[in-house]
């Protein structure tokens, strides 16, 4: 999602369109019928596609929720910020391109993803699966830009803690922006605690 179309072909933007009205219909139809009562055959015939066509973007039903193409674009958009930055600022530089790359409908889109994954307890393992394999491709993609191992002890735990902290936003918010950058905020002061009963 959030591809800037305009600078893609014919072929890959027809590609991106049916890939993202699958999508919607999926979401469609988990929220009218339910995940567990909704089928690939129903999904696709909704998103006037065979069955086929809906394995070529999406190899099961589970991973219509789980693929989430704004971690690619965060990813490959942290390992081209300068080397100088510290690994916070070069994430939030790359959170701030991928805000910018996409668009409204596809936000939406994200936000209902959110929400959906979230809510269907048959998707909770899965979910930690991804989250893992995007904290260590996080992890990498900085290693690279600062010309650290790639397997960085201290890399990979302070994209844990970023991890944590934004699905605990996702978690209470999905799809929630300023929110989510009230996150990067905190800890970048240090994750100061105010005294109880404060804003929450």
């Amino acid at each position: 999602m959030g591809v800037a179309k305009q600078a893609l072909g014919l072929r890959e933007r027809k590609k991106i369109q049916t890939k993202e009205t699958i999508q919607r219909e999926a979401y469609r139809l988990f929220d009218e019928n339910g995940y567990a009562n909704t089928t690939v055959e129903q999904i696709a015939e909704a998103a006037e596609v065979s069955p086929s066509t809906f394995f070529r973007y999406f190899p099961s039903k589970e991973l219509v929720l789980m693929a989430d193409d704004l971690d690619r674009v965060t990813i490959d958009a942290l390992a081209r910020q300068p080397a100088d930055l510290s690994t916070l600022q070069a994430f939030r530089c790359a959170f701030d391109i991928t805000m910018r790359t996409v668009s409204q409908d596809n936000w939406e889109l994200e936000r209902t993803r959110q929400r959906l994954v979230f809510s269907i307890p048959e998707l909770k393992a899965a979910q930690f699966d991804a989250y893992h394999r995007i904290i260590r491709k996080l992890a990498e993609a900085d290693c690279q830009r600062t010309g650290r191992d790639g397997d960085d002890f201290e890399v990979r735990i302070f994209f844990g803690v970023l991890a944590g902290a934004l699905m605990a936003v996702i978690d209470r918010t999905p799809g929630a922006i300023d929110q989510l950058y009230r996150a990067l905020d905190f800890i970048e002061a240090g994750m100061p605690l105010g005294a109880a009963g404060g804003e929450s």
